[in-house]
């Protein structure tokens, strides 16, 4: 299923649920008791962005013609087929910050060795097991939803159409 994780900036409160739900999922423990006794602490890879009086959660878009992709001189950046998450082989990695750079949403950042970087992978262990993004699952105004592209694409043709009629 190629799905998108959708932002409503409308519904973000900024409670930041989905920061903390992202760092857990990235600990070792993968609970939060455990999370916050970890060192280094785990590292969110989604961002609650304030400006005036909205909140926006920012991740990786996991671009099709990703520019951290083109960019990267080791390969370490890595994008599967269409549709599938820009992943990020820490091996291969030399933290020369061009991803960081090219980024134009901000949501790469360096991680806490300062050596590789570190993304939004859509949560890419939970998607192993059937489960989606856990920065989705935590957001309890529906700001964040992992929705299929199909899914989506249909509910903006409706809503596309209601506006134009009710304008006409």
């Amino acid at each position: 299923m190629k799905a998108l994780i959708v932002v409503d900036p409308k519904r973000c409160v900024g409670c930041h649920s989905c920061e903390l739900a992202c760092a857990v999922a990235h600990s070792r423990h993968r609970q939060l008791y455990g999370a916050v006794a970890e060192d280094p602490p785990p590292q969110s890879r989604v961002y609650v962005e304030r400006y005036q009086k909205t909140n926006l959660p920012l991740q990786c878009r996991h671009c099709e013609d990703a520019p951290c992709v083109n960019i990267c001189p080791t390969s370490a950046m890595q994008k599967g087929a269409w549709g599938e998450a820009v992943l990020i082989d820490k091996g291969r990695c030399i933290g020369c910050k061009w991803c960081l750079l090219v980024c134009p949403f901000g949501a790469i950042t360096l991680g806490p060795e300062e050596k590789a970087m570190v993304k939004c992978d859509l949560c890419a262990e939970r998607a192993a097991e059937g489960r989606p993004p856990a920065c989705t699952e935590a957001c309890l105004t529906g700001a964040l939803q992992y929705t299929p592209v199909e899914e989506f694409t249909r509910t903006k043709r409706r809503e596309f159409v209601v506006d134009f009629l009710q304008s006409s």
